[in-house]
């Protein structure tokens, strides 16, 4: 019997590095999970309930669309910390926070997803 890969090995390998450089700056209790499904890609788990497990899980096969979501998670949690820290912004979403940043601290955000590609070597 074949064994089908469904993601090859040179995008397995990226994606291992981008999960590899985004493991380093998440934070422990930000509910998701990146693990690595062996020839099947890697896999999103995230909305974490104790009851019932984690509520949604995506599999990745392309390096660039991993990239993106976690880079996507990653800057909505930046802008939710500092969102708890300003409470007037929590009844926004996270455009309107990044938006209402001075323009320094919307800069250095923007800036960190270049700084995690080229960790990524993508």
């Amino acid at each position: 019997m074949k064994c089908n890969a469904y993601i090859t090995e040179n995008e397995h390998e990226k994606c291992r590095r981008i999960a590899a450089v985004f493991a380093e700056f998440k934070r422990e209790d930000d509910g998701i999970i990146i693990t690595d499904a062996g020839k099947y890609g890697f896999v999103r788990l995230s909305y974490y309930n104790e009851a019932y497990g984690f509520g949604k899980s995506v599999c990745y096969t392309d390096s660039h669309t991993l990239f993106n979501a976690l880079w996507q998670d990653w800057l909505n949690e930046q802008l939710f910390q500092i969102a708890l820290q300003k409470q007037s912004l929590m009844n926004m979403n996270y455009t309107d926070i990044l938006q209402s940043l001075p323009e320094e601290t919307r800069s250095a955000l923007i800036a960190r997803r270049q700084y995690f590609a080229e960790k990524a070597g993508i």
